[in-house]
């Protein structure tokens, strides 16, 4: 069943290897609210995540949990470019993520410092996913956890040699396949030895668009246990090409209403054209302009996300005493990959001119071409025929190929190595833990543009990088990143006496991060750029982010816990856009922060009551009441100086400022019950309360380090004017969320109906419009079929039903810094998928 919330034991170590620092029950298919911590924490087992859907993602796996909103336009949460999460109030790029304790970053797109948890294991290979809603361990290998941590933890090998075999089928001729050969122990000499070797294969067609989304995946694992101590070795393997969807622009029906800020066209879908090359260029004109009545809600003819990742692991836990052990792991992550957008000429030709017209330094300002005007003279330009504009056009055309169209990509790199090391202590009433963790990244980003051939179409497609089969037409910049990180840390827990427990500690956060462009984008060709993107050093020193918390059990039944806890986010050293000082509007804006900036900080108060309770007959309790408030600082923005990007249907994009823009204030309540009734029947019901608001308005013209006003005015924003941003809602997460589930167990047949709601979210910083609420259910069957007449161990067939109610609605909301628009992505259809799981 899902979703029962059981007390269990403190665990409590810094550094846990895959299974430790669980509940003893975290696979008895529960979600379990633990006691290992003073602060909340949930976790949800592997037998639950498969019951979601098999190979969901260990981030679409949690969205049940109180708190957690995660939306994606996939089923399984795998597209990486329209997931969204929040927590309490705080976006993906807030939270820290690991798996078996190795970090993988902030989880922005186009990552820089990591990778996706379900890129970082297989998800049948997922043991449990523990969610900290409030504030992470201090012990925690993140720079980025303002708010909450999820944790995702590999499974160990079993203890017996079998073979696992899942087939899924299922909507859109979705195709998955996974495998796993244990080992089973193998020594004898009184140590355990066992491994596992597992592959996974997915396949399925975009739902609104022919793009086939998959990849291949593998894991191998081994584990040496002994009385001395025990190592475990990892390794995974991923390569992955996700065609994505596009994000559809809406413009708030609300004053000023002035003809830029009106578009009447708001297709609930945008599907890309490929492979209809003949089609697509008949869509654009001759000169590769979208259609102007389209505005920015034009058609790409696709784009893609590719990457290959490299993960690999390596822990010894000392037994150094019988109250002392020592843990010491080293990893290391290397990625490559690249982000591709093809779309027409004429919306990237502010950029494509500077780099492919002979004669543009000659040009004067008002006779270059605008977006979506190749080949267009300018109104104001007298120096230019419209002839010679049209002829100008052309050889931009064909200096692109001839098709019309032109191809972007940002081309990632990341090396990046780092050891994390645990030292505990059990002194009796005291369990001393000190930690550390140092990484050292070294990253490059390229933003590139290549022709797509008219004669050749089969050179631009998603499934290929285009630098593998063509030169780049020109790098528009390239940009490299050296980023040292290092976090110190050393906690007590203090049972002070039989009820009550005391934890408290401190750590530190440093950041030694420099980056430059050794290719520097041509005058002209970013929007907002006056000079060269800027270059240099940040160093971001926090010796002291204390924590304290206690948990006081009134009777084994009941028990109540609060928390206190101060953490940073470093700043992002991202080269390629984004929220970033390294791609700001000038080098003076970057030498502002790296003299006086300050990073978002924030202080996250927590407490609850806990409920275990058991009443005869099989009936049972378990609930959770959880209040929570933070107070958040220096929160930065990036004003874009062009907005949109790709989610704003722009494939050329611009720069931005980053500016500090005021606090946060938030007021929060997670509850959670579950009902059992033996093992027949129960039900979960969990309910979020958030309330985040501004504490001040903005200055949109800001363009030094605080764009913060003292005071709320109110009104609509003007160009160069104050955004009304005080005593609003943060927008993009919901004020209310409801999730449920029913769990009927019949003999070997189990069903589950999960319902999820998320309330009203604003589009838009001032709160002037917003996107509706929706209720979303799912349906899962398993039968358990009769295995050992098989000659198996195990043998199950299930069948998932997705969004149950076929309900169309919003999904991932795109909030921009300016406040006249905002772009989403569509809630997927209803979708069937039918899996057979087999064990031998």
């Amino acid at each position: 069943m899902l979703a029962t919330p059981a007390l269990a034991q403190d665990q409590t170590q810094a550094a846990p290897a895959a299974d430790e620092g669980a509940p003893e029950n975290a696979g008895d298919g529960t979600i379990l609210v633990t006691a290992k911590q003073t602060r909340s924490a949930t976790a949800i087992p592997a037998s639950e995540i498969q019951k979601i859907l098999p190979g969901v993602s260990p981030l679409k796996a949690i969205q049940t949990l109180p708190g957690v909103l995660y939306v994606t336009a996939d089923p399984w949460g795998n597209n990486e470019q329209n997931a969204q999460i929040f927590i309490h109030g705080f976006a993906g790029n807030q939270l820290g993520y690991t798996m078996d304790g190795i970090p993988l970053g902030d989880q922005s797109y186009g990552n820089y410092n990591g990778l996706s948890p379900q890129r970082a294991v297989i998800s049948e290979n997922v043991a449990r996913v523990v969610v900290s809603a409030g504030a992470g361990d201090l012990a925690t290998p993140s720079n980025s956890n303002l708010g909450g941590t999820i944790e995702t933890y590999s499974s160990d090998p079993t203890p017996a040699f079998g073979l696992t075999a899942n087939q899924t089928i299922g909507s859109y001729n979705t195709s998955r396949t996974f495998l796993r050969v244990d080992t089973g122990n193998f020594g004898g000499d009184g140590s355990t030895n066992a491994g596992y070797l597992s592959v996974a294969r997915q396949k399925a067609k975009a739902w609104d668009f022919n793009g086939w989304q998959g990849g291949w995946q593998a894991n191998a694992k081994f584990v040496h246990d002994d009385s001395v101590g025990k190592l475990t070795l990892y390794f995974d393997y991923n390569d992955m090409t996700q065609p994505n969807e596009d994000a559809t622009v809406f413009f708030k029906p609300t004053p000023p209403a002035t003809a830029s800020a009106v578009q009447l066209y708001t297709p609930y879908t945008k599907p890309f054209f490929y492979s209809d090359f003949a089609g697509y260029r008949s869509y654009i004109n001759a000169l590769g302009n979208s259609p102007a009545a389209q505005g920015g809600n034009y058609r790409n003819y696709y784009s893609d996300a590719q990457r290959t990742d490299y993960l690999t692991y390596a822990r010894y836990d000392a037994k150094i005493a019988d109250n002392v052990t020592l843990s010491n792991t080293i990893y290391f992550h290397h990625n490559d990959g690249a982000g591709v957008v093809a779309g027409p000429l004429g919306q990237s030709i502010t950029t494509a001119q500077p780099y492919l017209d002979p004669n543009y330094a000659s040009l004067p300002t008002n006779c270059r071409f605008g977006a979506n005007g190749n080949g267009v003279r300018p109104t104001a330009c007298t120096g230019l025929t419209d002839a010679q504009a049209a002829a100008a056009g052309a050889a931009l055309v064909a200096a692109t190929g001839g098709s019309g169209l032109i191809t972007r990509t940002t081309e990632y790199r990341i090396d990046r190595g780092g050891a994390i090391a645990a030292l505990n202590v059990d002194l009796g009433d005291h369990k001393i833990e000190l930690g550390g963790w140092f990484e050292h990244n070294s990253t490059t980003q390229w933003r590139r543009w290549y022709a797509v051939p008219v004669g050749n179409p089969r050179l631009s497609t998603p499934y290929i990088r285009p630098l593998e089969v063509m030169q780049p037409l020109f790098t528009q910049y390239q940009g490299e990143a050296r980023i040292n990180e290092l976090q110190l840390h050393v906690q007590d827990t203090w049972q002070v006496f039989e009820p009550l427990l005391v934890q408290f500690g401190f750590k530190t956060s440093a950041q030694w991060a420099n980056g430059w462009f050794p290719v520097q984008p041509k005058l002209g060709s970013l929007s907002g750029l006056t000079g060269k993107l800027p270059e240099g050093k940040i160093n971001t020193l926090k010796w002291f982010l204390p924590a304290i918390g206690a948990t006081y059990d009134f009777n084994g039944h009941e028990q109540a816990y609060f928390n206190v806890q101060k953490n940073l986010r470093q700043y992002q050293a991202y080269l390629a856009g984004g929220g970033g000082p390294w791609f700001t509007g000038s080098q003076t804006a970057f030498n502002a922060f790296a003299n006086d900036g300050k990073p978002e900080s924030s202080w996250t108060y927590e407490a609850g009551l806990r409920t275990h309770r058991s009443f005869g007959g099989g009936i049972g309790l378990d609930a959770q009441i959880n209040y929570y408030h933070v107070d958040f600082s220096d929160r930065l923005l990036a004003i874009s100086t062009n907005p949109g990007g790709i989610a704003g249907g722009q494939i050329a994009g611009g720069t931005s400022i980053l500016v500090n823009v005021g606090d946060v204030r938030t007021n929060g309540v997670d509850a959670a019950f579950t009902l059992r009734f033996g093992r027949a029947f129960s039900f979960y019901n969990a309910a979020s309360y958030n309330l985040s608001k501004y504490r001040s308005d903005y200055s949109s013209a800001a363009t030094g380090i605080g764009a913060a006003t003292n005071s709320c005015i109110g009104g609509y924003v003007v160009s160069g004017g104050v955004v009304p941003t005080c005593g609003k809602q943060l927008p993009g997460t919901p004020k209310w969320m409801n999730k449920s589930v029913a769990t009927l167990n019949i003999g070997p047949v189990e069903a589950q109906l999960v319902g999820d709601y998320v309330g009203k979210r604003y589009a838009t910083f001032s709160n002037d419009a917003s996107v509706g609420s929706y209720f979303l259910t799912s349906l899962s069957v398993g039968v358990d079929l009769p295995a050992e007449r098989l000659g198996m161990k195990k043998a199950k067939l299930s069948l998932n039903v997705t969004n149950l109610g076929d309900i169309k609605g919003v999904s991932t909301l795109s909030v921009g810094s300016a406040t006249n628009s905002y772009s989403a992505y569509p809630i997927p259809p209803r979708q069937w998928f039918l899996t057979y799981a087999s064990q031998f």
